[in-house]
């Protein structure tokens, strides 16, 4: 059965693929914090101790700045 108003075709779409970015997105930051935590474990012990997480979210970004300048050069 066919729907009969196209807008509501295009709001699913547009919804899920705004899930698949959010999912992108949550992939990439859980994977960093992985790494990080495997590689600077005590940034990461500090960061949770002290509750500033200002220096948490710089080695983060680095890590995944790193990351993508890597995959660029490979590619």
């Amino acid at each position: 059965m066919s729907d009969p108003d196209p807008r509501s075709n295009r709001f699913r779409r547009a919804s899920v693929s705004l899930a698949g970015v959010v999912g992108l997105v949550a992939v990439i930051v859980a994977s960093a914090t992985i790494w990080l935590v495997l590689t600077d474990p005590v940034t990461v012990a500090e960061a949770v101790d002290s509750g500033e997480y200002a220096p948490l979210v710089e080695e983060l970004a680095d890590v995944i700045y790193n990351a993508l300048v890597g995959l660029i050069r490979y590619l």
